[in-house]
């Protein structure tokens, strides 16, 4: 779920009363303020046919954050930061920018098209007492299901228009299918990661070995491990397990043939099936509050 022109539409009144409702006052707030207020914009139009200008007159901005800055992605992350609120008892909200993934669960059809149109009308008035919009050509819909068993397809309106049903869609980098077998995700870095053998192929006789593996980890590696602890397990793996012993040889100037089980040792470069495991050992770490422990159970 995408906003049209997100950054654009942070209603400046809406977002000092939530600086105030978060705890933001006195001097902090006073310099957001002027951060934001008394600033004037006109549009410029050049001819230059006729070597002229045309410009519009200075209005006063009322609406909108300046773009490519930290605190203005702060302020638009406070803006809809209550956004998980109107809907987080029929669904579950993920956000990321302008990015927002709304997760609705069902046992059946007809309880998730009943719960579909209560979220969206809780969201349609979330929308409208921020000032929001929903951009309808970048916000689609998925219907996660078994492959092996039917399920009818689900309709949504929103405000008189069709929201469009997709069976995959990018979400912070990672291609995500209906059925989450991670083809299409593994698809698109099979090209860039084929591409990143024909480099290091190229620059292989002009750098030296140390160089060669700053290249890899920039160039491969950091494609290669993007998301593995969720695609890692999957059938379509081993076209990047196969392109990764491609690349080692390439390293190490070996023959296509060649076995890469002393290869992998000598670069201090893990397998990939080593890489997947220990990315899910980095998560679990990481999220340890998220598992039990054995003394919790037995």
């Amino acid at each position: 779920m995408y906003f049209r022109k997100a950054f654009d539409s942070v209603n400046h009144d809406i977002l000092l009363s939530k600086l105030s409702y978060y705890g933001i006052s006195g001097k902090a707030k006073s310099l957001l303020k002027s951060y934001l207020q008394n600033r004037h914009q006109r549009v410029l139009i050049t001819n230059s046919l006729f070597n002229s200008n045309t410009v519009s007159k200075w209005t006063k901005i009322k609406c909108g954050v300046p773009q490519g800055s930290i605190l203005g992605l702060l302020l638009f992350l406070l803006y809809i930061n209550a956004l998980p609120k109107a809907v987080q008892h029929k669904a579950l909200p993920i956000l990321f920018a302008n990015d927002t993934i709304i997760l609705i669960t069902s046992p059946n059809n007809n309880q998730l098209q009943s719960d579909l149109n209560i979220v969206f009308a809780q969201l349609s008035k979330w929308f409208r007492s921020n000032l929001l919009f929903l951009n309808f050509d970048k916000t689609h819909f998925i219907q996660f299901n078994n492959a092996s068993k039917c399920t009818s397809v689900t309709e949504i309106e929103y405000e008189d228009e069709q929201i469009s049903i997709a069976n995959e869609t990018k979400f912070l980098g990672l291609y995500i299918n209906n059925n989450l077998s991670w083809k299409t995700h593994i698809e698109s870095i099979e090209n860039k990661l084929s591409s990143a053998c024909y480099v290091v192929r190229l620059v292989k006789l002009y750098v030296t070995a140390n160089i060669l593996k700053v290249i890899y980890y920039s160039y491969f590696h950091s494609i290669m491990s993007s998301g593995l602890a969720f695609w890692g397990n999957s059938p379509d793996s081993i076209k990047i397990f196969r392109l990764l012993k491609k690349i080692i040889r390439i390293m190490m100037g070996c023959r296509s043939r060649d076995s890469c089980r002393k290869l992998f040792p000598n670069l201090e470069i893990l397998p990939l099936p080593s890489e997947y495991i220990l990315s899910l050992l980095l998560f679990v770490i990481r999220n340890k509050n998220q598992f039990q422990v054995n003394s919790e159970i037995h």
